[in-house]
């Protein structure tokens, strides 16, 4: 297989800001697998982007920006997933630069917010989905795609968790995501919200419109524009960003739809919001 690199890419993680990281995992995917193949994808889409982006007004050539490559484990085995996914997000952040995560399925947020909680341990997660996924259990495992913030929010706390965009769930999930508090129906508050807490993004890509994202596991009428997605990143400029994870695009074998281009914007996006926070994200301003 030809290795490919996110566009203005480097090879060497010296001096690095941003570090991409592709986890090609769907062990647990229930409706449509293959997000396994996305971060690949990511990648090959990446070529059609310009490397400026207006909104940021900074150039993808100005960063030290590094593809670290997919991480290496047996299809479908999530304890030597989640063991890599440490190992990678801990030596990205010891070493000063903010990982960013190209997915795979839902479920390897967990691990990387396990990991990055080591040294943030006020860390809030930012969870832009779909799908409440707070299940006690999913199919009868308890470590899903749709169990995945229950165990982040077992971790980090209500106050930990914000979720946005969200449009489906159990009745179950419902209640519980009322009595945590955790779901979000603006971002207008939201540095009044978190503060100076450090944060975690993970964007679940079906949180978009099928009609504008129609490549993931689990697709949902209803959802937001690109447009709205894009302000919604915005909306974190000025916060304390130290890790990002991008999940849940989903490509069709011989697809030729626009998905993979939405996927590869919103990272594009994503590396320029990081770069932007990694003076706060720092080992010396960790709480």
């Amino acid at each position: 297989m030809t290795l490919l690199r996110y566009l203005g890419a480097q090879c060497s993680p010296e001096n690095a800001d941003v570090v991409l990281t592709g986890v090609p995992f769907d062990g647990t995917a229930s409706f449509r697998p293959g997000a396994r193949f996305a971060p690949q994808s990511i990648r090959s889409w990446s070529d059609v982007l310009e490397t400026y982006s207006r909104s940021f007004d900074a150039d993808l050539d100005e960063l030290d920006l590094v593809d670290a490559g997919d991480l290496q484990f047996p299809p479908n085995h999530w304890s030597r997933a989640s063991e890599q996914i440490h190992n990678s997000v801990a030596g990205i952040v010891e070493n000063g630069a903010v990982p960013i995560l190209m997915g795979g399925e839902h479920l390897i947020t967990l691990s990387a917010v396990e990991t990055v909680q080591l040294f943030y341990p006020e860390i809030v997660v930012l969870h832009l989905d779909a799908h409440l996924d707070l299940r006690e259990d999913y199919e009868g495992l308890n470590l899903s795609h749709a169990t995945v913030m229950k165990r982040v929010v077992e971790r980090v706390g209500s106050a930990g968790l914000i979720q946005y965009g969200v449009r489906s769930g159990t009745r179950e999930e419902w209640e519980l995501s009322e009595k945590l508090g955790t779901l979000q129906t603006d971002l207008g508050n939201l540095h009044h919200i978190v503060g100076m807490r450090p944060v975690y993004l993970s964007i679940d890509l079906d949180v978009l419109d099928p009609s504008v994202m129609s490549e993931t596991g689990t697709p949902e009428p209803g959802g937001l524009s690109f447009f709205e997605l894009h302000e919604a990143i915005l909306a974190c400029r000025g916060l304390k960003v130290v890790a990002a994870d991008v999940v849940e695009y989903c490509p069709y074998p011989g697809s030729g739809g626009p998905s993979g281009a939405v996927a590869a914007k919103v990272v594009r996006e994503l590396i320029f919001l990081c770069a932007e926070g990694k003076a706060n994200s720092s080992p010396e301003s960790r709480v």
